[in-house]
């Protein structure tokens, strides 16, 4: 039986150094972060889990070029759609309002 592993399967492997040194946490991230943890109190989503199965059903190209707050956002989103709690319409639709909004306010 072959079985496919994703990227995040590095087990045993070297993944080179990690970095440990302090460095600046972006707004959004901070958002994310607490948008993942409000998720979990409400019973949104059931652990971390359930966050983390959706960060292994990204692309390996996703996976690779996504930060760590960027997988958090995309695995959320795709259990809070895979869960019926939002569409994919009114994600889309939020999205754009967001980027709307800072597009004018890059503009000004």
């Amino acid at each position: 039986m072959s079985e496919s592993w994703g990227p995040h399967d590095v087990g045993g492997q070297e993944g080179g150094p990690v970095d440990l040194s302090e460095h600046d946490i972006a707004h959004w991230e901070w958002q994310i972060d607490a948008m993942v943890r409000l998720a979990l109190s409400k019973g949104l989503i059931s652990d971390f889990a359930e966050l983390r199965d959706g960060i292994e059903r990204l692309t390996p190209e996703d996976y690779e070029n996504f930060t760590y707050y960027e997988r958090w956002a995309k695995s959320l989103a795709y259990t809070l759609v895979s869960r019926g709690i939002i569409s994919e319409a009114a994600l889309a639709e939020k999205a754009r309002v967001i980027r709307d909004r800072q597009q004018a306010e890059a503009a000004s």
